[in-house]
């Protein structure tokens, strides 16, 4: 969607079904997704790597109207990755990745998937800057936010509680609408073919 001239874009949940990229739709996640998101936040080893919600929680961030949930889809409907976002109506317009996972690592699903949401947080939510965080131990999942073009903003050392009671570092890492923009214009990672409906 455009903006007008003279109008500040601002961030807000956009039409369930966003953008189309074989193989994968993005698109936003209802209260009937989670049982899917949820089972990939507990794949076997993700405890080290994707912090996980219970379900009252996720229902809670569901409802919140600043937040916002996206799933990357196959042509059947199964869901092969998820992202939450947060910060929906900020008035500096940063938007948070709060999460973002692939049910199958490594195969490259992710990576799509995830610029999918980087599109979109710039170009339908008006992001100005979108930032994270990550287990500063989690070498795979920065690599793929640097690709998309994310770099390291800085390190929370031992801001988050492990399962099992230890802490560890979390890195910081962030986008700038103006990064992404030189990056649309440069050989991005993957092709633009975006079908707004």
């Amino acid at each position: 969607m455009a903006n007008l001239k003279g109008a500040k874009p601002t961030l807000r949940p956009s039409a369930t079904a966003i953008a189309d990229r074989a193989p994968l739709t993005l698109r936003a996640a209802s209260p009937d997704d989670l049982t899917a998101i949820m089972a990939i936040e507990r794949r076997p080893g993700f405890e080290r790597q994707v912090g996980r919600s219970e379900e009252a929680e996720h229902r809670a961030m569901l409802a919140n109207p600043s937040f916002a949930y996206r799933l990357g889809v196959r042509a059947g409907g199964a869901v092969e990755a998820f992202a939450i976002l947060s910060g929906l109506g900020d008035p500096h317009r940063n938007l948070y990745l709060k999460r973002v996972a692939a049910r199958r690592p490594g195969e490259g699903v992710g990576t799509a998937f995830l610029s999918l949401v980087v599109d979109e947080a710039f170009r339908r939510l008006g992001a100005e800057r979108f930032h994270l965080d990550c287990f500063a131990d989690n070498a795979r999942a920065q690599r793929v936010y640097a690709k998309l073009g994310f770099t390291r903003d800085g390190t929370l050392r031992q801001a988050y509680r492990l399962p099992d009671g230890t802490r560890t570092d979390l890195t910081l890492m962030a986008l700038l609408k103006s990064e992404w923009e030189g990056r649309q214009t440069a050989s991005a990672p993957f092709p633009l073919n975006f079908k707004y409906i």
